[in-house]
């Protein structure tokens, strides 16, 4: 056990004892300064205002889906088809909002995503099944109407990275 340098006594240090403790010392810094991503917070300040003006161009679009099928809905099927398809796109930008609301705070002051947001289908399944006026079906396709938004936005993003590169 005394044939290792680290487990000796301190009144007799092995040859280059003091070289050991200054690589110790030089890897303790190091290590403070790769923890520290190199990152300024404004990137950081940056990203996030990027990510809450990408979130309102989702829920926008979302919110215009939802409205564009309501109207077509109500012109061909009748108003509580109409009104079930609305209630479900409503239940399904609050299922959008309380995801993004968990994604946001992941890193920060959470380290995974929340599941509160998967109550938000189960309490539009419930509430479809006690109301004799909504219907199960319209009220499930609106709920699912927040992802041709995402969809859009996704091309919309990608058409922009691409469109610069192209001029």
């Amino acid at each position: 056990m005394l044939a290792s340098p680290l487990l000796q006594p301190e009144n007799d240090p092995p040859k280059g004892g003091d070289l050991l403790l200054e690589k110790l010392e030089d890897s303790g810094q190091s290590t403070e300064s790769n923890l520290n991503l190199g990152l300024p917070e404004d990137s950081s300040d940056a990203s996030s205002g990027e990510y809450v003006q990408l979130q309102r161009r989702i829920y926008r679009a979302a919110l215009i889906v939802s409205a564009l099928a309501g109207t077509i809905t109500a012109f061909f099927f009748g108003l509580y088809v109409s009104i079930s398809l609305l209630i479900g796109a409503l239940s399904g930008i609050l299922y959008l909002r309380l995801l993004a609301r968990s994604i946001g705070k992941l890193g920060t002051s959470s380290k995974t995503v929340s599941k509160i947001q998967l109550l938000v289908p189960v309490v539009l399944v419930l509430a479809v099944s006690k109301l004799s006026q909504l219907e199960l079906l319209p009220a499930i396709l609106g709920f699912l109407l927040y992802k041709p938004s995402l969809i859009f936005q996704i091309l919309l993003e990608s058409r922009s990275r691409v469109s610069p590169d192209h001029s």
